[in-house]
């Protein structure tokens, strides 16, 4: 038989299954059920990406330049931070494969094939195509293909949605995936392995589809931009260096030390904070499953949610019952329950209706369980016969007036409705064939039952949209009957539409209906991937939750994938984030947690660049100068103390605000006084030391115990010819890192100000920390400057009189021009890009 366009003609299995060669033969020609192979990036590939990449390539260069050269100290601060970063991202993207590699939509037990005539059982990977399956309830599908004899009941709600069991005859299709939970049949194999349905979600699943999240591109631009800038000053400088005959030990250490310049310490933080971010979400009900989630949720406007498992717990609760016949309201209830507590195949709908009205089980001498083909169910006892079902199914056969009017206004309210009939005590309700056959019946009640909400799923609605949070409940359900539970959930529905009417809409016509409306109804998996993609092009960030493998394509593809916890396996897997309580309200926590981490971060962000436009610009200054190389590699890890530390404190204290559209703009208008301000008077300071010891040392004008000194800090002698220039470097990089890491510290006093002296650039918080923090930074770091040490690990002098007469002057000068500069906005004011003049303060994020 042709089993499909461009696929090998397979030979039809006879009523006796293949024989086992046959089976064979399949297998060896590829037609085997064969899982889907594991994800794309091999763990070489992943290792090799993150290790060797662009950057870090550079720094590995200049650290084995570095160790040949025997600087082992500048090495070490040369490429450890690379390596630090490069092992947190392949661990994290190795986590993340081999989450996705164990992705299985299909159970690992055994299938029943017949086989040389004969029932046989078999691991799923052994079936092949062209193979019949003898299918059982509780049996799952596990090949797509057409039913060949029997007639099934199969729950397909793990792939589509669908609540209610599918009747499945002769000729019908299959999915993979779906459960057997009536009935008994056979099915061909016709799409195996990764041809088939579950096979093809189970690979889309695998599919690695992280979003970096806005505050990560942003890093990345600002991160590209100063590498750009710091090439282009490399290139000037080395090329300089050259004319001048530097020797290669000088070059390498220039080049080291303008490799620092780049913020690559940013990714280590942004680490960091995701990972303690991850933490607290988790102890709040919210497990982050990749790690730049927890700051992309706090980017979501548009949350897409599922309704059966997110909006509801899956349970039915009775909402009324109406009489329609002759027994009164307490009769009715309790001829109800009996019944319900009487079926011996009990399901959702007997047990709501058992724990909501009274009565007794009763013996049953004949019963029809219920099932979606008949959908209506019925028992014979021994004074009467009742019959429960859908009230479209049970019309024919009533008596007395239609019952549109009651069914009409339940139906309205999104109720599921059924109907209570009863018949004569000895009406058959089977026909002369034996199948299930309605009677003529009496009307008894209306009965509504209800989807149970979840607990606090009201409230959890009106926060988001509180917060401008647009919600839309995508299902697979009826779309009246979705509405009316959103509206029960405090949504306004709208106009609900649903799935069908999507199908052949072009994707301006798809956007334009998915930007109206808040309800849609009998949406299958691949529409929802749809709905969230025209999300997207509309510029909005979408988190979808769900908790069905038929939602696991529609997760990958929005910018947040959220997951019950009680969902599918598959879609806990495929997910960023884990609602472990099932509850949405545990997004709102995990939301504040990522505006406290983009709060932390942004700051983060100002100190980080104004010590690299500090470092940068003081370097292009004193080059022009002719005065020497301002830093050295051991210089610049004093960063460890003015700009590490500083950062991961203020990032772990953060404050949740609102996001910062602007933040680029913020940042400079931050960022670029701060440099010139600070480099202005780390050049002056560095000039005025640098060309007194020249002079001096070449006047001999200085005491001998100092040239002592000198000579064991610069390893030079003091007959050499290079002393001088050396000793004066050395001495005046010694007093520029002075000034600059005070000023770094004070820095973060603007930042994040303790009282209205410090509040040129945003209002005080009232957190006293960060500057308990500076000062404690400035203690230990004037301690060090006494303690040798300290002093020789980050190439400095020891502390002398003439840098603190420099410096602390300097300094005072210094807070003085910064905060002109910030109150009285002189960077604005020179590039044209204000009006009047704002009240000193109006800086600062709005509390979230």
């Amino acid at each position: 038989m042709q089993t499909g366009t461009g696929r090998a003609t397979t030979r039809t299995a006879g009523p006796g299954g293949l024989t086992a060669a046959e089976a064979r033969e399949h297998h060896r020609r590829g037609e085997g059920n064969v899982a889907v192979s594991a994800s794309s990036r091999t763990y070489g590939v992943i290792l090799r990406t993150n290790v060797f990449s662009f950057f870090n390539v550079i720094l590995f260069t200049i650290g084995a330049a570095l160790l040949a050269l025997g600087r082992y100290s500048d090495a070490f601060t040369s490429v450890g931070l690379g390596l630090v970063n490069a092992a947190i991202s392949a661990v994290q993207e190795i986590r993340a494969k081999r989450k996705l590699d164990r992705l299985q939509l299909l159970a690992r037990g055994t299938v029943t094939v017949v086989r040389d005539g004969t029932d046989a059982e078999v691991p799923p990977e052994e079936v092949v195509r062209g193979d019949l399956l003898r299918l059982r309830p509780g049996a799952q599908v596990v090949v797509d293909g057409p039913v060949l004899d029997g007639r099934l009941e199969v729950d397909e709600s793990l792939l589509t949605g669908e609540s209610e069991a599918l009747p499945k005859a002769a000729g019908d299709d299959l999915l993979s995936g779906s459960f057997v939970v009536g009935g008994e049949g056979l099915q061909e194999a016709r799409d195996v392995g990764a041809a088939s349905y579950a096979g093809r979600l189970t690979a889309e699943a695998r599919r690695v589809s992280t979003d970096r999240t806005p505050l990560q591109r942003r890093i990345d631009f600002v991160v590209r931009l100063v590498m750009l800038l710091v090439l282009l000053m490399s290139v000037t400088i080395l090329a300089q260096a050259a004319l001048e005959g530097f020797t290669l030990v000088r070059t390498v250490q220039t080049t080291a030390v303008l490799s620092g310049l780049v913020p690559y310490g940013l990714f280590f933080l942004v680490a960091v904070a995701y990972t303690v971010g991850a933490a607290r979400s988790a102890g709040r009900g919210a497990l982050v499953q990749q790690v730049n989630a927890v700051e992309s949720v706090s980017n979501v406007d548009v949350v897409c949610t599922d309704k059966t498992g997110t909006l509801t717990t899956g349970q039915l609760s009775l909402a009324e019952v109406r009489p329609v016949g002759p027994l009164p309201a307490a009769g009715v209830e309790r001829l109800l329950g009996s019944m319900a507590r009487s079926a011996a195949a009990p399901n959702l709908t007997t047990a709501a209706l058992a724990a909501a009205l009274p009565g007794e089980p009763v013996p049953v001498t004949e019963e029809v369980p219920f099932s979606s083909s008949l959908r209506w169910s019925a028992v014979r006892t021994a004074g009467a016969v009742l019959v429960l079902g859908a009230p479209a199914t049970l019309a024919p056969q009533l008596s007395g007036p239609p019952l549109g009017g009651p069914v009409r206004d339940l139906t309205a309210r999104g109720l599921r409705v059924l109907l209570l009939a009863r018949a004569a005590p000895d009406a058959p309700l089977r026909d002369a064939a034996g199948r299930a056959a309605l009677p003529p019946l009496e009307p008894l009640a209306v009965v509504a039952l209800a989807d149970e909400l979840r607990p606090g799923v009201a409230d959890t609605l009106a926060r988001l949209t509180a917060d401008g949070i647009a919600v839309k409940v995508v299902s697979g359900d009826d779309p009246s009957t979705v509405a009316a539970l959103a509206r029960q959930a405090g949504l306004e529905p709208g106009e609900p539409v649903a799935g069908p009417a999507l199908d052949g809409l072009a994707d301006a016509e798809l956007d334009a209906v998915v930007a109206r409306t808040t309800v849609f109804g009998r949406i299958a998996p691949e529409q929802k991937e749809r709905l969230v993609d025209a999300l997207r092009r509309a510029g909005r960030y979408v988190a979808m939750v769900g908790d069905g493998v038929n939602d696991a394509r529609a997760l990958k593809r929005a910018h947040v994938g959220v997951a019950m916890a009680s969902g599918s396996a598959v879609t806990r897997d495929v997910a960023d984030i884990v609602l472990t309580g099932d509850s949405l309200g545990a997004l709102l926590p995990a939301a504040h947690e990522g505006r406290r981490i983009i709060t932390g971060i942004s700051t983060s962000m100002q100190v980080f660049l104004a010590r690299v436009g500090t470092q940068g610009l003081v370097i292009l200054a004193v080059t022009m100068l002719g005065l020497g190389f301002p830093y050295s590699p051991a210089n610049v890890g004093l960063t460890l103390l003015t700009v590490g530390v500083p950062t991961l404190f203020l990032t772990a204290w953060a404050r949740p605000t609102a996001p910062d559209p602007h933040l680029l703009t913020t940042l400079w208008r931050f960022v670029v006084p701060a440099v010139l301000v600070t480099a202005a008077g780390g050049v002056a300071v560095y000039a005025r030391h640098y060309t007194d010891l020249l002079q001096g040392f070449t006047d001999d004008a200085v005491p001998s115990f100092v040239v002592e000194d000198f000579e064991s800090y610069t390893g030079v002698p003091s007959d050499d010819v290079g002393f001088a220039e050396a000793a004066a470097t050395i001495g005046a990089q010694t007093a520029l890192s002075t000034f600059v890491s005070y000023a770094a510290f004070l820095l973060i006093l603007f930042l994040k100000p303790p009282n209205r002296w410090f509040a040129a650039w945003t209002r005080p918080d009232g957190d006293r920390r960060p500057a308990l923090l500076v000062a404690v930074l400035v203690v230990v770091f004037s301690a060090g400057l006494f303690w040798p040490a300290f002093t020789t690990y980050f190439g400095l002098t020891e502390a002398a009189d003439p840098v603190f007469e420099t410096v602390l002057p300097s300094l005072v000068l210094w807070f003085a021009l910064l905060t002109a500069a910030y109150r009285l906005r002189l960077l604005e004011r020179a590039l044209g890009l204000t009006g009047p003049l704002s009240p000193p303060g109006v800086r600062g994020a709005r509390p979230a």
